[in-house]
């Protein structure tokens, strides 16, 4: 066992690093975190045509990470281990919308004891036992991203109340910032609609058209589907107007040079192989951060960040002493040296979002191991992205025996048990090469890596297997699924009793 705690610990190896900031002198902290945009859907990542000028501003006055990872892929679950910096099993709210204990620290109310303003607007998606950690939440509707209960639900349509620019999720953004007080330090939770599904045509005085779209290999390249990706990169420019009025708001109030914007994604964009997988485009996340004076302008940053080293240096930057039950390391270390390493490997999780899975997943600078746990079940994409026109479009070319081998991977059974993938020549991971003879040493090391944080992390396999919500061909309702959805304590006594 201390053979593998030692490679636990140095894994996850971390480094000391502070400010030395005074009591007044501790940093404002605004998190935005949108909600299903691709790490590379935006200018500074080398998309050519999609228009993100605030997310382009964000990398020319501060930093861009190249290698910033999240712990899941799925919505509620990745904002439950990023606001405690736990790994999603450590949660108990692993899965799409189950909600976060009571019991569950966060790196919120630690601010908050330590005299932060603490305020969260937009998208909530963490249930109601830890509202109480922030000192004032302006939450949007769930009629944006969560079908309606009972019989309303069945035709699988999203019946959207919200109008205009309030479908965003950032309306009230703004007015989080200007309501903060101004005799203490604060941090504000932003989170966004955009860009998840459903989408609109429209919201653009110029929207992208098929011509800007860049498409994915593993997607076929179809007139539908160019039209639904186009329909994307507009949600995606809505969301950086909004990004941009924040940092204008600060610049106004003349807190930006005590004031950190750190910008990340939830997970990968809502389709087919991206959103809910374990590969780069499910879980790398874009990520800027913007404190002028202190972070160099146009930096960048090639270490590996996990999603629960936020909060981590969130702790760190304002003088509070972060937890031992946290597993995050701070990634404040790389503000002012963007070179020096807090970590050698990232690590994520699948879970049941909509449809059941589990897999596990290690990630170092060249290579993606992962472990399929139900590698019976198809890799079905969320049920949304089932009924899009480009799932859709997929089990139609399928049928006829014309989509491409790359493309049929959410389709494909049995999935391998075990996926080994060098991401400097194939960074969409199109190559298994967990079988070749050449890379057995590298497939053993990440193996052995994975095996002893599930160990150290106290990882295992669910007893019970969580029923499917949805058809995974059609994405229409079925009877398992109940709203509001149960959390993990109460559907072990009822659905996973063991």
């Amino acid at each position: 066992m201390q053979f593998l705690n030692l490679i636990f610990a140095l894994s996850v190896c971390t480094v000391t690093f502070s400010l030395h900031l005074g009591a007044n002198e501790r940093p404002n902290i605004i998190l935005i975190i949108a909600d299903d945009l691709a790490w590379d859907d935006s200018v500074p990542y080398g998309h050519p045509t999609i228009r993100t000028p605030n997310l382009t501003r964000m990398a020319a006055t501060g930093m861009r990470f190249d290698r910033a990872f999240l712990t899941i892929s799925s919505c509620s679950a990745s904002r439950s281990s990023l606001i405690t910096c736990k790994y999603p099993h450590r949660t108990d709210a692993e899965q799409l919308h189950w909600p976060l204990p009571e019991n569950q620290v966060t790196f919120v109310e630690l601010l908050k004891d330590a005299g932060y303003w603490t305020a969260a607007a937009g998208k909530w998606h963490l249930g109601n036992q830890v509202k109480n950690r922030f000192d004032r939440i302006w939450e949007v509707d769930t009629s944006g991203f969560q079908l309606p209960s009972g019989r309303a639900g069945e035709s699988g349509e999203f019946k959207e109340t919200a109008i205009g620019d309030a479908k965003s999720g950032c309306a009230d953004w703004l007015t989080a910032l200007n309501a903060r007080p101004k005799d203490q330090p604060f941090f504000l939770w932003l989170a966004a609609l955009d860009p998840h599904r459903p989408y609109d045509e429209g919201i653009l005085e110029k929207p992208h058209g098929a011509n800007d779209v860049r498409l994915p290999p593993y997607v076929p390249d179809t007139p539908e589907v160019r039209k639904d990706m186009a329909l994307y990169y507009d949600e995606a420019t809505r969301l950086d107007r909004f990004v941009g009025d924040v940092m204008e708001g600060v610049r106004d109030q003349g807190i930006a040079q005590n004031t950190l914007i750190l910008f990340i994604s939830d997970n990968g964009r809502p389709f087919p192989r991206d959103k809910t997988t374990l590969y780069d485009s499910g879980i790398r996340t874009p990520m800027f951060a913007v404190w002028k004076d202190t972070i160099a302008p146009q930096s960048v940053c090639k270490e590996l960040v996990s999603s629960i080293d936020l909060g981590a240096g969130f702790l760190e930057l304002a003088g509070v002493k972060q937890p031992s039950s946290m597993d995050g390391k701070s990634f404040a270390p790389l503000l002012k040296n963007p070179g020096k390493s807090i970590r050698n490997y990232c690590f994520a999780e699948k879970h049941w979002h909509d449809y059941e899975d589990h897999s596990r997943a290690v990630r170092s600078h060249r290579y993606k191991y992962i472990l399929n746990d139900y590698n019976d079940l198809p890799m079905t994409p969320p049920a949304d992205a089932v009924r899009g026109p480009v799932f859709q479009a997929m089990l139609k070319l399928h049928q006829a025996g014309k989509l491409k081998a790359q493309q049929q991977q959410c389709l494909t059974l049995p999935r391998p048990r075990e996926e080994l993938y060098e991401l400097v020549s194939d960074p969409h991971e199109l190559n298994n090469l967990a079988h070749h003879d050449a890379y057995q040493t590298v497939l053993k090391k990440h193996r052995d890596i994975l095996q002893s944080w599930r160990l150290a992390t106290n990882d295992t396999i669910p007893a019970m297997r969580t029923p499917d919500e949805f058809d995974r061909q059609t994405g229409g309702v079925t009877p398992a699924r109940i709203r509001p959805r149960p959390s993990k304590a109460q559907m072990k006594k009822t659905v996973l009793k063991e």
